[in-house]
């Protein structure tokens, strides 16, 4: 809608700079401070939630989704002027719809390219830049070199030492990942081993990173690393074949115990520390256990590293008569947070009614990591059976978890499954490395996938390391799937 009078009279009568700090700080971020405000500031300020469709008011400091809590701002404020911080779109509650004028439109397109270079690239895979403290030390140590957009340098082979496809393949998706790449090639390690390569693991990947990003082609070998794991998480030591998702889980497990975190600002011992793997690889998933009884709600929120997901017909008892199987990640995702009853031989004593009753528990995700990371459990293990589950499992190259949100879902469920859920770009993912287990669980072998620029792949066979297409990695046969946001947060 063209010629507002409500939006010519407040530009007349208050300028422009309204219209310049929210498009510049709000709608077209251009600097690092401004992204860390939006993240910080944009969120409605009646409800507290992204959306959907925030609009940011013209008149005062308020945000406000476009429900109710925006109309109701602009009635009882005389506020009718407001930004979409999403779109950039002004509307005019007056007049009941989305108005233009020229002069916004032309300080919205300035912003807008005076941002392109800093927008619109996709965060987990942006050309590494550095910054001083980065490139001093890139002077100082010429073997560093810094990755350009067609550079295969990050690319190494790793030899193997006996059955350790299963380590080189989880050292490859590590040295991927955009974070832990950035923080051990700027020398952030301070080691609590007096620099003891010897016995810290932290060390020896931060020598690891170095060595993939040296420029050197020539396949490394892992000894030092495989004698550090077999040191500290005993149960992988020896020469026959490991579980790839066990050695990724160990290794998280004993980097962070070996990483100087700073513990939580609230001082609460019972939370995640500040250590680059908490930074990066844990989430919060939230449990609700319903008492069929009084409809009592029990919730507890636990950190989690990565999601296990079954492959296999529904595996709780009380639903047996679910015989389906998924076929896809998102099927697998969906049958994770859906919520299951847990039948009358798992009765749980209900705090309400002080007494054991039949219950349904649902998962959902409480708080989503950087790297969201996915286990398909293929291997079936029990006292009469043992067995690989080779399905094929269609898994996405973007993702988007809001549909699986704690707040999402549990409202979803209240309208019975009909209610639209609105994407939250906040909850979006790219994938960038897969781990695959080919063969059987007796004769099998690993292999992984890495993206190493926003379109190339490459498949890395122990020492091999040839060009991959995403063709090839969306019909591999996913064993672990590793996915980073597309837009990061700030604390």
């Amino acid at each position: 809608m063209e010629g507002c009078v409500h939006l010519s009279e407040f530009r007349s009568s208050k300028g422009t700079q309204p219209f310049r700090l929210i498009y510049s700080f709000f709608v077209f971020c251009t600097s690092k401070a401004a992204r860390r405000q939006k993240a910080r500031w944009c969120l409605c300020s009646v409800c507290g939630s992204y959306g959907p469709r925030l609009h940011a008011c013209l008149h005062c400091i308020h945000f406000a989704c476009h429900q109710s809590h925006l109309q109701d701002h602009a009635i009882t404020k005389n506020h009718p002027l407001s930004i979409d911080v999403d779109q950039g779109e002004v509307l005019c509650q007056e007049c009941g719809d989305y108005v233009y004028d020229s002069e916004v439109d032309r300080i919205a397109n300035a912003i807008r390219d005076k941002s392109r270079g800093s927008q619109g690239f996709d965060s987990a895979y942006r050309p590494w830049e550095p910054d001083e403290q980065e490139l001093s030390l890139l002077q100082a140590h010429p073997k560093r070199r810094r990755p350009t957009a067609n550079s295969t340098i990050g690319l190494r082979g790793l030899i193997n030492l006996g059955n350790t496809c299963f380590m080189s393949c989880i050292v490859q998706a590590l040295t991927h990942t955009p974070l832990l790449r950035d923080y051990f090639l700027s020398d952030k390690h301070i080691c609590q081993f007096n620099n003891d390569a010897s016995r810290c693991l932290v060390c020896e990947i931060s020598r690891l990173f170095q060595e993939f990003y040296s420029g050197n082609k020539a396949p490394l070998i892992l000894h030092k690393l495989l004698h550090l794991i077999w040191t500290h998480a005993r149960h992988l030591a020896g020469y026959e074949q490991q579980d790839a998702h066990e050695f990724f889980i160990a290794a998280l497990d004993v980097l962070h115990r070996h990483c100087q975190g700073n513990p939580p600002s609230n001082g609460d011992s019972s939370h995640t520390c500040s250590c680059i793997i908490d930074q990066i690889f844990t989430g919060g998933l939230q449990s609700d256990v319903v008492c069929q009884s009084c409809n009592g709600v029990s919730t507890t929120i636990d950190p989690f590293w990565d999601i296990s997901l079954d492959l296999g017909p529904c595996p709780y008892e009380a639903n047996k008569s679910d015989q389906s199987v998924p076929s896809s990640l998102t099927d697998c995702l969906e049958r994770f947070t859906r919520p299951e009853h847990l039948g009358s031989s798992a009765k749980i004593k209900c705090s309400a009614c002080q007494s054991y009753q039949e219950s349904t528990k649902q998962l959902t995700m409480k708080k989503l990591p950087i790297v969201c990371s996915f286990h398909l459990k293929r291997f079936e293990h029990s006292n009469r059976l043992h067995k690989k589950i080779s399905t094929f499992i269609s898994f996405p190259e973007h993702l988007d978890m809001t549909p699986f949100m704690a707040h999402r879902r549990n409202n979803n469920n209240n309208h019975n499954g009909v209610a639209s859920i609105p994407t939250d770009i906040n909850n979006k993912y790219s994938l960038f490395a897969v781990v695959n287990h080919v063969g059987t669980l007796d004769a099998g072998h690993y292999t992984a996938y890495v993206r190493q620029h926003r379109d190339q792949w490459y498949k890395c066979d122990d020492h091999m390391v040839t060009r991959a297409s995403i063709n090839d990695v969306l019909h591999s046969e996913g064993y672990l799937l590793f996915y980073h946001k597309q837009i990061l947060e700030y604390d």
